[in-house]
C-alpha cells in the first residue's frame, strides 16, 4: 500500500510582522492509498487548513506537497485546476448543491464539467445516486430533501467522475448524531467498494473508529498519528 499524498514540512503562514499568524508548522505526514483518513482536532487546530493544501485549493507558505511523484506546489495554477476537476473530489460542509437542479442534475452537472459525454453521464449518475441509496429520490430539488439526503447527493456528485481522492471538510457536522453515523458509514463502504481514498476533517469522536488512520492537530501540529485499521503487512515492511 502506497502513499498517495505525502507532506515535507508544510508551513502555511497568514498575515505579516507581529499579526503572522502560524496556521501550520512543519507538517509531515503520509497518506495511504484506498483508505479513510480522519483529521481531527479542535476549531482552529489547523485541520481545515492542511485539507485545503492536500486539495491544492491553497498553496504553503513552505514545504512541498507531493502527489504520487507530482510536486503539487510546483505547478501551475492550471495544473492544479485540472487535477481538482479529474483526480480530486470535494464534499462540503454546507453540501453547496445548486438549488434549481435536481439530485440527478446536480450530479450531472459535475460530471459535465469533468469532459464525460452524455451516454457516460447518464449509466454513472444513476449508479452514483444508486450507491448513496436515492435512486427513488434522484428527480427531487435539495429543498425537497432532507439533510442527510442533500449530503448524500453531494456524495454522489464527488465519487461521479471516478476521483482518485475525495477530500470532506466536516461533512457531518450540519447532521444529527444518527444521520452523521450513516453518512459515516457511506463514505467507509466507498472507500472499500470503490477503493477511493477519502481524507475528511472532524471534531466528533463518534467518527473515529469508523476510520483507518487518524491525525491528530493541535495548534498546526500534528501530535498524535494512530492507525485505526493495521496497515497491511506488505506496507509495514517497508
Amino acid at each position: 500500500m502506497a502513499g498517495i499524498l505525502t507532506t515535507n514540512n508544510i508551513n502555511r503562514i497568514f498575515g505579516t510582522g507581529t499579526n503572522r499568524v502560524h496556521a501550520l508548522s512543519d507538517v509531515n505526514m503520509e497518506i495511504l492509498e484506498g483508505r479513510l483518513t480522519i483529521l481531527r482536532g479542535r476549531s482552529g487546530s489547523g485541520k481545515t487548513c492542511m485539507i485545503n493544501l492536500l486539495g491544492a485549493l491553497d498553496h504553503p507558505t513552505s514545504g512541498e506537497i507531493y502527489y504520487g511523484t507530482r510536486n503539487i506546489v510546483r505547478e501551475s495554477d492550471s495544473k492544479r485546476d485540472a487535477l481538482r476537476r479529474t483526480d480530486y473530489g470535494f464534499i462540503f460542509q454546507s453540501v453547496a448543491l445548486i438549488p434549481v437542479m435536481t439530485a440527478y442534475e446536480n450530479v450531472d452537472f459535475a460530471m459535465r464539467l469533468a469532459g464525460a459525454g452524455l451516454a457516460q453521464r447518464d449509466k454513472r449518475v444513476k449508479e452514483c445516486l444508486e450507491l448513496v441509496g436515492l435512486t427513488k429520490r434522484m428527480q427531487h430539488r435539495p429543498m425537497e430533501l432532507s439533510g442527510g439526503e442533500q449530503q448524500r447527493v453531494a456524495i454522489a456528485r464527488a465519487i461521479s467522475h471516478k476521483p482518485k481522492i475525495i477530500f470532506a471538510d466536516e461533512p457531518t457536522a450540519e447532521l444529527d448524531s444518527h444521520m452523521g453515523l450513516v453518512v459515516m458509514k457511506l463514505l467507509k463502504e466507498l472507500v472499500d467498494k470503490e477503493g477511493v481514498t477519502i481524507i475528511m476533517t472532524t471534531h466528533d469522536p463518534n467518527m473515529f473508529e469508523l476510520a483507518d488512520d487518524v491525525y491528530t492537530l493541535e495548534n498546526g501540529i500534528i501530535t498524535d498519528h494512530m492507525h485505526v485499521t493495521p496497515v497491511p503487512e506488505e506496507r509495514a515492511g517497508d
